[in-house]
């Protein structure tokens, strides 16, 4: 199991908190106090939230100006484009000078894999990182505790520094500043898997091998193309930053295609690929690239370990 350090507690700027709640009427309830706490105030409002639960909120706020519909699938599955859809809609908000609140709830019905629910538990605790320098911004993460494992939902406390109980924020008492944040491990591949050694030099040998393992998958066109784009980017990463060379896997597993790259470097900024380039900024700009063109990407880096990075493409457009 790898980690990274967690980030500070973030500042009075940036409240992030959990909200446990069990079917649709306690999320409504939940919700629309958070909402009406906000308006009272003159704060503005984002919600980000699956259909039918924004079907919910808008059927009770028909007419409210201040309270700004995201829609939850516009990024997609892949968790590593969140950040970005959050840092767009604060930007935009920016001019007007008022707080902020947000409610946020990921799709966790939608995740179909192991891989998908770990990845968003990620994001949550991200968000810490992320926004830890933001002055007036708060963000309520709504969750449905119905059938979910106790285990999932204690994992994903950990990531919230509050916790909403009975129509209030308190501190969590299982979020600790201390505590490195825990990767679940990666999935054992299931199945055949192929192998490739590169190094400089290498990139053409990377991207037929993935083309004739990708073909035998029946992924093709449009598909293929983005995920070849994708692992060279990746693949140049190795080459350049983890010692010159790296080891390709490739397999097929949850009906996804997975190109699996490890290497001998070392990422040392958890955030990287997560937030949107600048002009200004240096680097960056090959991870960001690779999330948006993957609809799951898992890293796993530590200066003992090396760099591991997986690259899912699913065998279907849905």
């Amino acid at each position: 199991m790898t980690t990274f350090v967690q980030p500070e507690r973030p500042q009075e700027g940036f409240r992030h908190e959990l909200y446990p709640y069990l079917g649709e009427d306690a999320f409504l309830g939940g919700a629309l106090d958070f909402i009406q706490e906000a308006l009272d105030a003159r704060e503005g409002v984002i919600v980000s939230v699956p259909g039918d639960r924004e079907a919910l909120l808008r059927a009770e706020l028909p007419d409210s100006k201040s309270v700004t519909f995201v829609d939850a699938a516009t990024p997609g599955r892949n968790p590593g484009r969140l950040l970005a859809v959050w840092q767009d809609e604060i930007a935009r908000h920016a001019a007007e000078g008022r707080p902020l609140r947000g409610i946020g709830e990921s799709a966790w019905r939608q995740a179909r894999t192991p891989s998908e629910a770990a990845e968003l538990r990620y994001h949550e605790w991200l968000l810490n990182l992320a926004f830890a320098q933001s002055t007036a911004w708060w963000l309520m993460c709504p969750y449905d505790t119905a059938d979910e494992d106790p285990a999932a939902l204690q994992a994903l406390t950990r990531c919230h520094p509050l916790i909403r109980r009975g129509g209030s924020a308190e501190p969590n008492v299982d979020y600790h500043q201390d505590t490195p944040y825990a990767f679940e491990d990666l999935t054992d591949p299931c199945g055949p898997l192929d192998e490739l050694a590169y190094t400089r030099g290498g990139l053409a040998a990377v991207r037929d091998k993935i083309s004739t393992c990708a073909a035998e998958a029946n992924l093709t066109g449009s598909r293929l193309s983005g995920l070849l784009l994708a692992a060279t980017e990746v693949a140049t990463n190795s080459i350049r930053h983890g010692g010159g060379h790296g080891t390709l896997r490739t397999w097929t597993q949850d009906s996804a295609f997975i190109c699996e790259f490890r290497d001998a470097g070392h990422i040392e900024n958890p955030l990287a690929g997560r937030i949107r380039p600048t002009h200004q900024g240096a680097g960056g700009r090959g991870l960001w690239l690779v999330h948006q063109l993957c609809e799951l990407v898992e890293i796993r880096s530590t200066p003992q370990a090396g760099t591991t990075v997986r690259l899912h493409t699913r065998l279907s457009s849905d």
